[in-house]
Formats: structure tokens, sequence, C-alpha cells
């Protein structure tokens, strides 16, 4: 096996790595509000999720199709056929790919061992932009594309995270509003138990959208890896093989349950009741399937957030819990910049060793990351059996009544 080869299967074998962690760190996305309100049990919801994510994966390539193009400036401003050539070295490319995919993973594991919802796309972005910074400077970086339209880094990627949370939550304020408005009169177990079945159905639907959003963004990196390794010479085709292995990464890491994110989610925010968690599914399958026709690398994290506080904001007497969304938030305006830090950083370590021995040192260096993160993890669990407990210093939730003068 020649040192070119070793190293694309080390960045292959990463790369699926985040996507599984990509899997059980968006799981709650899906399913959180739904396990919350009972409508599924756990390890149900989790498996239904990951099904559909696998054949989400399938769906589109509009994504992946960015994450090749948007980040690094892979060619030439008049790039796209196969007969351009790189405007990077192989090795350097395949070097920028490793660390930015150890910054994306080193901070979802860090996210999920706090609990803590955070972007897994946007973790992967700042650990490829700090390593193509540090090796090529800040002109590596396509942050605009061409200049003529909402392209790049900056329209891609930066212009979703900020515009996708406030349009979920105005989506599933008003619906969860309308909800409520619509049902009065009518008897709470009535209304719980028929939005519980209608929230299978959602939830299902966001699970799908993941799937054509997130294990989209692996697709790229792998193709990415390719190209430098001149196995591949396109940036408007994904290979197949590509889109299969990282389909059965994500549903893998999926059903495993990120059971800490999922209990934030569906706990922590807000007291979910029924006709939220439909609305919540609703609003956040409807922006994540428009965002993935457009190719826009959103993060379905702030989707499903956005949504969930929307739906707060929109059901009469509800308790939006500020704190924890205030912790969210801060953790979504660090991701970028830490992930980018570890980025350039793991590209140091790299350029130190060389490409071969580099690549294998960083690879060890994430493996110990990823046992220590685990291990910790370990003293205070969680998983299906304590996900729906009381959340510490919550008031005790009360079902409204659902009369004209609660919607008024």
């Amino acid at each position: 096996m020649s040192s070119e080869t070793l190293v694309l299967v080390l960045v292959v074998i990463t790369a699926l790595g985040f996507d599984f962690t990509n899997g059980f760190h968006d799981t709650g996305n899906a399913m959180a509000t739904s396990i919350a309100t009972g409508a599924l049990r756990p390890k149900i919801a989790v498996a239904l999720s990951a099904v559909l994510n696998l054949v989400g994966a399938f769906l589109s390539v509009a994504v992946a199709l960015t994450v090749t193009n948007a980040v690094v400036k892979t060619f030439d401003a008049d790039a796209g056929s196969a007969s351009q050539a790189l405007t990077v070295s192989g090795d350097t490319l395949l070097a920028i790919v490793l660390a930015g995919l150890i910054g994306g993973i080193a901070w979802n594991l860090l996210t999920w061992l706090l609990g803590l919802p955070s972007s897994s796309s946007h973790a992967l972005f700042g650990g490829l932009i700090g390593a193509t910074i540090t090796s090529l400077g800040w002109d590596g970086v396509n942050w605009a594309g061409d200049g003529t339209k909402l392209d790049g880094v900056v329209g891609k990627v930066l212009l979703p995270a900020v515009l996708s949370p406030v349009v979920a939550a105005l989506v599933a304020g008003i619906g969860t509003w309308l909800i409520y408005r619509l049902t009065v009169g009518v008897a709470a177990r009535f209304t719980n138990s028929g939005f519980r079945w209608g929230q299978i159905g959602t939830a299902s639907l966001v699970s799908l959208a993941h799937g054509t959003n997130d294990a989209q963004k692996t697709m790229g990196v792998i193709t990415l890896a390719l190209i430098a390794t001149g196995d591949w010479n396109h940036t408007d085709a994904i290979p197949f093989w590509v889109k299969l292995v990282c389909a059965i990464a994500i549903a893998l890491g999926t059903y495993l349950g990120g059971w800490r994110i999922i209990r934030t989610l569906g706990k922590g925010l807000v007291e979910i009741e029924p006709p939220q968690g439909v609305a919540a599914e609703a609003s956040s399958a409807a922006v994540i399937l428009a965002s993935s026709h457009l190719g826009f690398a959103l993060s379905t994290t702030h989707v499903a957030t956005g949504s969930i506080l929307g739906t707060g904001l929109g059901r009469p007497g509800a308790e939006v819990r500020w704190g924890v969304a205030g912790r969210m938030v801060l953790g979504w305006l660090l991701t970028l910049p830490a992930a980018a830090i570890v980025g350039g950083a793991m590209w140091v370590v790299g350029h130190l060793f060389g490409l071969t021995a580099g690549s294998i040192v960083e690879f060890v260096v994430l493996l110990c990351l990823a046992g220590y993160m685990f291990r910790h993890s370990r003293k205070t669990p969680v998983g299906a059996h304590n996900v729906n407990d009381d959340w510490q210093g919550a008031t005790p939730a009360t079902t409204p009544t659902l009369t004209p003068e609660a919607v008024r």
C-alpha cells in the first residue's frame, strides 16, 4: 500500500467516524419531541430515525456538492469540468481534509458530553476552514464563491446559520398558536392522543429530511479526498459507494441514540405537549427539505432548536427556559472558531511529521480523545431509561385549559 493510499484510507475512516458522530449527535433533532411527549418509545424512535436517515441520504446530492466546492478553493474560478487542475497539491488537500474532520469530531464529542445541541455541520466546516487557513492562508477559503451569487462559505453556510433558526421559530410559533386556536373546546385527552399519532408522521419526515442534508456533508468530504488523490475528478457528482457507506454510517450513529442531547432538546427547553411536537417537527422538516433542495448546508440542530423554542412562544402559558437556550446559542457561536482552532492545530501536528506519519499521529490523537470523552460520559450516564426524567429545576408541568381566553 502506498503512503498516499494509506492516508486516503485514514481520511475515509475518519470521515465515516464523523458521520457516525453526526448521526448520534443529531438524533434529537428529529425524535426529541416525540420521545418527550410519549408519542414514540425511545428505542423505537431512534430505530425509526436510523432507517429514514439511511433512505434520505440517497435522495439528494446538492449539499454534498456544496461541501465539495464551497469551503476549500479546489479549482480555479472556471472549474467544473473533469479537465480542471487542482489549485492545491493533492497531499495538501488530503492533510486539510483529515485535520478538518478531526476538528469537527472533537467538537461533536465535547458538546455531546455536555448534552449541548450544536451544529455538526458547522463543526465540520469550522475544522476545514481552520485547516485551510493554517495551510493556505485566508485566500485558500472559498468565502464568497464567484461573487455573483450566494455561494461559498458566506452564502451556503453562514447565512443559513443565522436565518434558519429564526425562520423555523416563526413558522413553529405561528403553527402552534393556530393549533391551539383551532382546538379550543376540545378535551385535551383527545387532542393529545391524536397529535401523538401525528407526531409519528412528522418526526419521520424530519429524519428523512435530516438524511438529505447531514449525510451529504460527509459524502462531500470523502469526494474531496478522492479528488486530492486523483481517484475522482468531478465536482458535479458523487461516487455511489461513497453515498452508500455514508448513509450506513449516519444510520448506525442515529440508532445508537445521542441520549444526552435528546434529553436537552426534549426536556430542557420547553415542556412539550403533542400539539407542539407536531408543529415543531413539521416546521423543521419544511425548512430542512427546502434548504437541501437549494444546496444550503444548514444546521439541522439550529432548525430543530428554533422550532422547539417557537412552539414555546406560540403555546399559551408555556415556560421557555431561556437559560438553557442561552447556553445553546453560546455553543453555536463557539462552534466554528473552536473547531477551526482544533483543525488548524491538527494540520500543524501533521505537517511537523510529514503527510504519512503525521496522519497516523493525528488519527491516534483522535482515538485517545474519543476514548477519554466516552469514559468520562460513563460517570453520569443518560439513556433510554432516564431520557424523560424531569428536568432539574423545572416547575411542574400543567396542561392548559383550552378555552377561548387561553388563546387570545
